[in-house]
């Protein structure tokens, strides 16, 4: 596991292509983020089996009132590697690696079984607001060390994002 390189983009696309067929939009949600400056580098992370990319997980910047923030999406396995932790270890290793930022949240609309073992809890009670029509318990938020209690308001997705 490694953070992403320049050289990655045609096999990070592949691998959201793969994992999200046959919609492209994911693998162009990333060139989209990637072309504007939105990822975080250091912080999008690709995963290698046998020198191939089989995984890749973004963190692009996300606006939070008048603060900044992180978001975790999205997140792909080449379909092969699937159901053998390559994306839980791409999540562990990126959320630790955010540990180390003055970011003060990552947020996700994620699963609310399996998010909050990574340590993501709902994100409303913070005051962490969702600008897309999603259920309450998937809208998730995991404060960081930089985290304070004013880190709150609606968050604001990147443009490539469409919102």
């Amino acid at each position: 596991m490694r953070a992403e390189r320049p050289g990655d983009a045609a096999d990070v696309r592949r691998v959201h292509q793969s994992a999200f067929a046959p919609s492209p939009g994911e693998a162009s949600l990333v060139d989209a983020l990637r072309d504007a400056g939105d990822l975080v580098p250091g912080l999008c992370l690709v995963a290698e089996w046998g020198g191939e990319v089989v995984g890749h997980i973004a963190h692009p910047e996300a606006g939070l009132g008048p603060a900044r923030a992180l978001a975790l999406a999205p997140l792909a396995v080449l379909p092969a590697h699937q159901g053998q932790g390559v994306g839980s270890l791409l999540v562990r290793e990126s959320l630790l690696r955010a540990q180390g930022t003055a970011y003060p949240v990552v947020i996700v609309l994620g699963h609310p079984r399996s998010s909050p073992r990574f340590g993501f809890r709902p994100a409303g009670p913070l005051g962490i607001g969702c600008p897309l029509d999603a259920r309450a318990e998937a809208w998730m938020a995991l404060p960081l060390p930089a985290y304070r209690p004013e880190a709150r308001g609606m968050v604001r997705y990147a443009a490539p994002f469409g919102l």
